[in-house]
């Protein structure tokens, strides 16, 4: 697994070590050398190497990922395509994962649930606007600050984990519980999916609990297709049904009934933000083959009645008879009867009290009733009546074969009911028998062309702007009824576009003290980024020296505005550099430049030993120059901001032409010991150098007699830079070589 650490990738990334490990992938913390910051490095794993098909989808895709830039989506700097290798370099964010939190704390509060769902739809908006789809949304995915902002990270990779293979295994099983029906199912997906995700990570923070859990992915994957999940109310009751509500349809199985666009389940979060106690209308619902039947409500088939019976003669009502007997006993009973029928009196008077205060106006004033609705024509009898122009109304369209179209067979609430503000919205419903039309898909266009489309489709359309700081103005985010669900003809359909009218214009804050620019950017409803990168500059402490968004950039209320803040100008910091002197046998003189300027003048013996410089500065890449006899040999770039200062780029010169009072060119002296004198000289004439002075040594070995034993400067005869450079001197030097002679000869 870990086979990088402690290796330089491209000559620029230092990895240090491994920070993460999935399934298709190994990420490592890593030091940019040339940008000067700690990174995070994904480097593919081989056995997805071998794939040619994955090979070219990843390099493609990949592009469209380092396209991706939003505060919360970890930000890509550097793909590599190589054959052997292939790694994501990206921003190293310093937290833990959703995960890991949520195991924390158990489960996550409402406000704490929202704010995180909210950040990741964002994310996912701005990323769906780019055709680019996560497909492995997690909580091991969600990076979570100190500051409580979220990063979502793994875009571009975690795509392609289902793309060569429909089977499920064991290794899935981090994302099995996450993935949505029809990516459990191998079929092809779109945003949708991510919104599904969404869902089952709400699900976990609101309750602590995965909605599938089984002992295989297999199984898990099965129970996404096949099973509905627990409610959440039953796991919680405190948890709002508005709340409930969003969750359940963002994880609704068809993907017609879930939340279409992140942007549109913002839209319902942001309703549940302002009114805890929403209850959504659950009209997303499509029956796509609804059964045929007359509502409970709608009333029977009128019935002519024939001409009326004329009524019954009356019958005379016979006296009593007179009874001689007033006896005791009976003034008893009538006593009784006396009483009840005080009692029954006193009932109807309540009744009748309570009918008036009802039904009538008798006690006050001010009182209202429910008109009666059912059996008018909705459209030449109540719509645009200005006997109803207190009423709102809202339309139910129902189809009803025993009635006329456009009849209106029931309402709510009821007719005759004491009306109160309540009241003042009325649902009709009414009868339609024509043939339900599908709603066009008009996202993505602006919203004149979106209302043309749907009237030519023969809806009403009305427009609803919705602020949005990611996408143009103008620009459909969504309907309702969504796009592709069946509504009948003359329905009005919602058109929810982009506005900026509701938006705050980003000022310029580089230039301003931290401080001062807080509190400007908090009298704006705006906010700072308490979690900033400081850097060394000769601005004062706490100026701000870059911000993201930047001036005139629009933003929504309570975007927090990340800033570079200077850390002031850096002290003088001292670096020692080593150089590996060339060996002459000569003092030479020798100047040390920093940034052109030179900082250190001497003389030294060149006799080929590493001699270190200590040096000064405050700049982040100061250049440094070592020039010995006026040409220059050695040269290095040091970061004088780091603790230690750091030594990079460190060359030495390909050639060395010191100057000589002779007026000598320089050349690289020749290593001749072991020739014959004659040959000696050939070889040192061919490079220009023809002072050559002869000491003879006695030996008794005869095939020592007369080689070169030795020389004075050495030479060399290798290739390597380092020992030419450090071989080469003037032609005009003199050559001692000392050469065998037996005794005798």
């Amino acid at each position: 697994m870990d086979n990088y650490t402690g290796k330089r990738l491209d000559g620029r990334y230092e990895i240090q070590e491994v920070i993460g490990v999935g399934g298709m992938a190994v990420v490592y913390k890593a030091y940019d050398n040339i940008d000067d910051r700690i990174v995070s490095v994904k480097i593919l794993k081989d056995e997805f190497l071998a794939n040619e098909e994955f090979r070219r989808r990843f390099k493609n895709e990949s592009k469209a990922v380092s396209l991706l830039s939003h505060p919360n989506i970890v930000k890509v700097y550097n793909v590599n395509y190589g054959d052997r290798l292939q790694y994501i370099v990206m921003e190293y964010v310093e937290g833990i994962t959703l995960k890991e939190y949520i195991e924390q704390q158990g489960k996550l509060g409402i406000k704490e649930t929202i704010y995180f769902t909210t950040q990741i739809l964002r994310a996912l908006q701005h990323a769906h606007d780019k055709g680019i789809i996560h497909r492995d949304i997690k909580p091991q995915n969600i990076l979570l600050l100190s500051n409580g902002n979220i990063k979502v990270t793994d875009f571009g990779i975690a795509r392609f984990s289902y793309s060569d293979t429909k089977t499920m295994n064991d290794s899935a099983i981090g994302s099995v519980h996450y993935i949505s029906p029809e990516q459990a199912r191998g079929n092809s997906i779109d945003e949708r999916t991510d919104i599904y995700s969404v869902g089952v990570v709400m699900y976990e923070m609101l309750t602590g609990k995965l909605p599938f859990v089984s002992e295989n992915s297999v199984s898990v994957a099965l129970m996404q297709l096949q099973n509905d999940a627990k409610s959440i109310r039953e796991i919680n009751p405190n948890i709002p049904v508005g709340l409930e509500q969003i969750v359940k349809r963002a994880m609704e199985k068809d993907t017609k009934q879930r939340y279409q666009t992140a942007s549109e389940m913002l839209l319902d979060i942001e309703e549940f933000k302002r009114n805890p106690n929403i209850r959504f209308r659950q009209d997303y619902f499509v029956d796509s083959d609804p059964t045929k039947f007359a509502s409970a409500n709608a009333p029977a088939a009128p019935v002519v009645p024939d001409k009326p019976a004329k009524p019954a003669a009356k019958k005379p009502i016979a006296a009593p008879e007179e009874d001689d007997d007033d006896d005791e006993p009976g003034k008893g009973k009538a006593g009784f009867i006396i009483v009840g029928v005080l009692i029954g009196l006193l009932v109807l008077g309540i009744i009748a009290f309570a009918g008036l205060y009802f039904f009538t106006d008798v006690f006050t004033k001010e009182a209202s009733f429910v008109p009666s609705f059912t059996g008018l024509d909705y459209e030449t009898e109540i719509k645009d009546n200005p006997e109803f122009k207190d009423y709102t109304f809202e339309i139910v369209y129902e189809e009803n074969t025993l009635l006329n179209n456009g009849m209106v067979f029931d309402q709510n609430p009821p007719a005759n009911r004491k009306a109160d503000a309540s009241s003042k919205v009325i649902t009709l419903y009414v009868v339609n028998n024509s043939e339900p039309v599908a709603v066009p898909d008009v996202s993505g266009m602006m919203w004149e062309a979106a209302q043309t489309a749907l009237e030519n489709k023969g809806f009403k359309v009305n427009l609803l702007p919705t602020v949005s700081a990611t996408i143009d103005y103008g620009t459909v985010i969504k309907t309702n009824p969504p796009a592709n669900t069946e509504a009948e003809p003359g329905s009005t359909v919602t058109i929810y576009y982009a506005s900026d009218e509701d938006l705050i214009e980003v000022p310029e804050i580089i230039g301003w003290d931290y401080n001062m620019a807080k509190e400007r950017l908090e009298s704006m409803r705006l906010a700072i980024d308490t979690n900033y990168e400081e850097r060394a500059s000769d601005q004062p402490k706490g100026t701000i020296l870059a911000q993201n968004p930047e001036k005139g950039d629009k933003v929504i209320e309570g975007t927090r505005i990340a800033v570079v803040v200077s850390s002031g100008v850096p002290e003088v910091m001292k670096a020692d550099i080593t150089v590996e002197l060339p060996d002459r046998n000569s003092y030479l003189s020798c100047d040390v430049y920093v940034n052109n300027e030179r900082v250190i003048s001497t003389s030294l013996l060149m006799d080929g030993s590493k001699h270190k410089f200590s040096i000064e500065g405050q700049d982040e890449a100061a250049s440094v120059k070592v020039y010995i006899d006026n040409s220059e040999y050695y040269s290095c770039t040091v970061n004088f901001t780091r603790n230690p200062a750091t030594v990079s780029n460190e060359h030495y010169a390909n050639r060395y032409t010191p100057g000589s009072s002779s007026g000598g060119t320089a050349a690289v002296l020749p290593d001749v010991t072991g020739m014959t004198l004659a040959q000696a000289r050939g070889a040192l004439a061919a490079r220009g150098f023809n002072k050559v002075e002869v000491k003879y040594s006695q030996v008794n070995d005869a095939s020592r007699n007369g080689v070169v034993l030795s020389q004075s400067p050495e030479g060399t005869n290798t290739n390597s830079i380092v020992d030419r450079i450090t071989s080469s001197i003037s032609t005009d030097t003199q050559i001692v070589l000392t050469v065998g002679q037996m005794e005798g000869v």
